[in-house]
């Protein structure tokens, strides 16, 4: 991602780690490489490592993805993605940051966490107590979720549909404007030895919050944390992810085949968030995935990738691709066409 120096005027590059709490994130079968070290992800110093590392080559941002259930689309079975390590084991992601922000000073950290499965108020303590404990440094990726797997666990019978999704994040987004920015005054707090007032009530509100899906009473049990709302990510393309990203997101990630498909969902995004928000659309910041191989020529770096793919595994990544589909590839023979369908996962 690209934004202007206001200093020079001009543009300078964004660059944000992806990661997740798992072993090879996105390459499965990678952790079999001699040098792979994210089969460590259990180990905090693994993190700490990580974070100042990215911090001294300079890196603005640390993004952890999440997910809240195993990958069994593919052969209808969770034993390939369970066999190749892919996102499986998955610890929770937000309780390493704050280890990660005492060894760091300036990089940020923004955690996934899903707005089915989790309740507002709960949801707000956890991000509140961490964006105090890095100072101001934590961002939410704000998803939906798309696996049914994470549904049956959850207590539902299967993930509820797309759209209806995002309905149940609008509310709840208005839930979490309400908890961080309306419920506390900046004085709340005031420390009054002599009386003994540790907050002052007067300054404390409830929020009396009652909607379709939530019901939440109210005030924030946290108190106003630096950013008071962390900085607002989102991940989502489909008709209805365009709308939540101009309407909430700071920050967006975009993934695409080509340049020119990541610059058409950048721009539909914009001009949502300009006309139908009033927003300005060039706040919107854009993060656009990339998966660099780097030597110092071209040949080391080919012979880079060539070392990589021997160990990649072709049924951990079809585990992943029919999690994010919906669809179970293992029913279709190679030389199949597949064409676009309609799916109530990742669209």
């Amino acid at each position: 991602m690209a934004t202007q120096d206001v200093k020079t005027g001009k543009k300078r590059l964004i660059v944000n780690a992806f990661v997740e709490m798992c072993s090879g994130h996105q390459s499965p079968g990678l952790w079999r490489h001699p040098d792979d070290q994210s089969s460590r992800f259990t180990d905090v110093e693994h993190w700490v490592e990580l974070a100042k590392l990215l911090e001294e080559a300079k890196f603005h941002g640390i993004f952890i993805a999440d997910v809240l259930g195993g990958y069994d689309v593919y052969k209808k079975s969770l034993e390939p993605a369970i066999t190749t390590g892919a996102q499986w084991p998955v610890n929770e992601p937000l309780s390493v940051v704050p280890a990660m922000a005492a060894a760091t000073k300036n990089i940020g950290f923004g955690v996934t966490v899903s707005t089915t499965y989790e309740q507002p108020y709960h949801l707000a303590r956890r991000l509140s107590t961490v964006d105090h404990l890095t100072k101001g440094r934590l961002g939410w990726n704000i998803v939906t979720s798309y696996l049914d797997s994470a549904a049956r666990n959850l207590g539902r019978t299967e993930q509820p549909a797309h759209d209806d999704r995002y309905a149940q994040a609008e509310e709840y987004m208005r839930v979490m404007y309400k908890l961080f920015q309306a419920s506390w005054r900046d004085d709340a707090v005031i420390l009054d030895k002599a009386r003994g007032i540790y907050t002052d009530p007067n300054l404390v509100r409830e929020i009396n919050h009652e909607g379709k899906f939530f019901t939440v009473p109210g005030p924030h049990i946290v108190a106003p944390s630096p950013q008071r709302t962390p900085l607002l990510l989102q991940a989502g393309t489909s008709r209805a992810g365009k709308q939540f990203a101009a309407q909430h997101a700071e920050a967006i990630f975009v993934s695409a085949h080509a340049p020119s498909v990541c610059a058409k969902n950048i721009a539909e995004i914009r001009e949502l968030a300009k006309t139908q928000y009033g927003r300005d659309p060039q706040s919107i910041k854009v993060l656009a995935l990339v998966t660099p191989i780097l030597g110092k020529t071209e040949e080391e770096a080919q012979a880079k990738l060539a070392d990589y793919r021997h160990y990649a595994s072709h049924d951990g990544a079809l585990a992943l691709f029919g999690g994010w589909t919906g669809m179970d590839l293992s029913q279709y023979g190679d030389d199949e066409e597949l064409r676009q369908v309609e799916s109530n996962a990742v669209r």
